[in-house]
């Protein structure tokens, strides 16, 4: 630990006024310059790095259903349901078939310039 005995602050603040002492003007504005591009990228980068993850709500909706309900009933509900769930299917399926033909679009274009 003898290594440590020869540290010291004052000694620093020395020796870096003396090297600043030595250097012309004109390199201590570049050193300067140099020093704030970095320390503006490292902030830039530290700042980037944070990524606040936004609060969702994740709420889930449960039907209350008797326990008395026939066999019946619960027939007709799937009905109803299944009569939704195809609809829903049918609606995506038009917006899926109406997007590939914008992309078909843009993709004969693209062929027609030779891209």
């Amino acid at each position: 630990m003898t290594f440590l005995k020869y540290i010291s602050p004052l000694r620093a603040l020395r020796d870096l006024r003396g090297y600043l002492a030595s250097r012309k003007r004109h390199e201590l504005w570049f050193m300067l310059l140099a020093l704030v591009v970095t320390f503006v990228v490292i902030v830039a980068f530290v700042k980037d790095s944070h990524i606040p993850v936004p609060y969702r709500k994740n709420i889930i909706y449960v039907e209350s259903w008797p326990i008395t309900r026939t066999q019946a009933e619960i027939r007709a509900q799937q009905k109803v349901d299944e009569a939704k769930r195809l609809a829903d299917e049918a609606a995506l399926a038009e917006r899926r078939k109406k997007r590939q033909a914008e992309f078909k679009k843009y993709d004969d274009w693209l062929e027609k310039h030779g891209i």
